[in-house]
């Protein structure tokens, strides 16, 4: 809204209004709007969660300290996603179709966590929505995400190239004259960090390209749901999500700054996505809003993100990931919910084929993976992975989880400067 007012004062001559068309201004404005409003509004929502008894239901996992944590205020989440939304209707661009994306994204996952928390309290158990319906709802919103870029005519990318410089030995990097319609993405460790999803399909002739599309609504669904599933697996300890995701949030700001200015862009040798620096202002309020909830999150909690929140976060990295076209690099940044996600599927896995054979194992002491270091290697004999056998203390855990973050974020830089 103020965005467009001072659209219209341009030529008023009021000093201050051109502020308005600088990205960074906007995303420092962005960042500290979405804090003050999880700061200050944060107090008085959970507040009221806790006068109408939202509290947390606690699975007893055989962790200390784990029942103490029993009737703390949940669906903290939509602290989250009001902090993000406010600023990016305050000042954002809401013709632009990247901030469009990311509104309709934290929505459409806001209500599927929100009607998911309030299944578990309705049934005062943590049974909530079935599986099947979280899988219904990310894959629609990954087909929205993926039609759309497919389709749309303002999502468009600048292909970068090597080129010898003509003075000197040394190559730079130049763009292509126009921009294209492409299915092309990031990628690490290849020439120009460039991968197209049409190469796939190249065998098919004249169906290349539109086999190619398909592919990359394809893997945007796998990565929606992947990464919004493991953002939901690590909510399990104070504070663990929210840090990390912030983390996280602070890389892909600064792709999004580079990939959205095509003499940044160039620094990292990646594509140059035209109108995507729009997505900044978008990730700006997300970090302020992860920073501000964890005031009220940090140990010991004073609430709880719940599904409301976990589900929109891993969401919103998704959806920002596959827009500014680095989401082959998730598995990477994102890899401590890849972990959590891989150590649940290996528990399950390995723990039925196990009791087929009349012994039920484990490989860790307890899943996801940030219980496993909760636990006493000596009450669980059954684990094949005993180490350590004396629980890391919460707020250590938490403090290693976040380090562990700040590393990945590191190397998924790095990675696109080795060839």
């Amino acid at each position: 809204m103020l965005y467009y007012i001072f659209e219209l004062l341009q030529d008023s001559g009021i000093p201050g209004v051109r502020l308005m068309n600088y990205i960074t201004f906007r995303s420092g404005a962005s960042f500290v709007i979405a804090l003050f409003i999880a700061l200050v509004f944060g107090r008085k929502i959970i507040d009221r969660l806790r006068s109408m008894q939202i509290g947390e239901i606690v699975r007893d996992l055989g962790i200390q300290g784990e029942n103490s944590k029993k009737g703390t205020p949940t669906m903290g989440g939509i602290i989250i996603i009001l902090s993000i939304l406010v600023p990016c209707i305050l000042i954002g661009d809401l013709t632009n179709v990247y901030m469009l994306l990311m509104i309709i994204s934290t929505i459409w996952l806001g209500i599927l966590g929100f009607l998911d928390d309030y299944l578990k309290l309705k049934r005062h158990n943590k049974d909530g929505m079935k599986g099947k319906f979280k899988i219904i709802g990310q894959l629609g919103l990954g087909l929205i995400v993926g039609l759309t870029m497919w389709f749309s005519p303002d999502i468009v990318v600048r292909e970068n190239v090597e080129a010898l410089s003509v003075t000197t030995t040394e190559t730079v990097i130049t763009y292509q004259p126009e921009d294209v319609k492409s299915p092309q993405t990031t990628i690490p460790f290849v020439k120009n960090n460039n991968f197209d999803y049409q190469w796939l399909t190249s065998w098919m002739g004249e169906f290349g390209p539109t086999a190619g599309w398909i592919v990359f609504v394809l893997i945007t669904i796998l990565v929606v749901m992947a990464v919004s599933n493991g953002a939901n697996l690590t909510d399990g300890v104070d504070g663990l999500c929210a840090g990390c995701s912030a983390i996280i949030g602070v890389a892909l700001l600064i792709m999004a700054y580079l990939g959205g200015n095509i003499i940044y862009a160039s620094y990292l040798n990646i594509l140059y996505i035209p109108d995507s620096a729009e997505l900044v202002v978008f990730m700006a309020a997300f970090i302020g809003a992860l920073i501000g909830f964890l005031w009220y999150n940090a140990n010991p909690a004073q609430v709880f993100m719940g599904d409301t929140g976990s589900l929109t976060i891993g969401g919103i990295i998704a959806v920002f990931a596959i827009l500014t076209r680095k989401e082959l690099l998730t598995p990477i940044l994102c890899g401590i919910f890849l972990v959590e996600n891989l150590s649940v599927m290996m528990q399950v896995s390995y723990f039925k084929y196990t009791k087929r054979r009349g012994e039920a194992r484990r490989i860790f002491k307890c899943t996801p993976l940030h219980h496993h270091f909760q636990k006493s290697g000596a009450d669980c004999l059954d684990a094949i992975i005993r180490r350590p056998f004396a629980p890391v203390p919460e707020q250590k855990l938490v403090v290693r989880f976040w380090i562990v973050a700040i590393l990945l974020a590191a190397i998924t830089f790095v990675t696109l400067k080795i060839r």
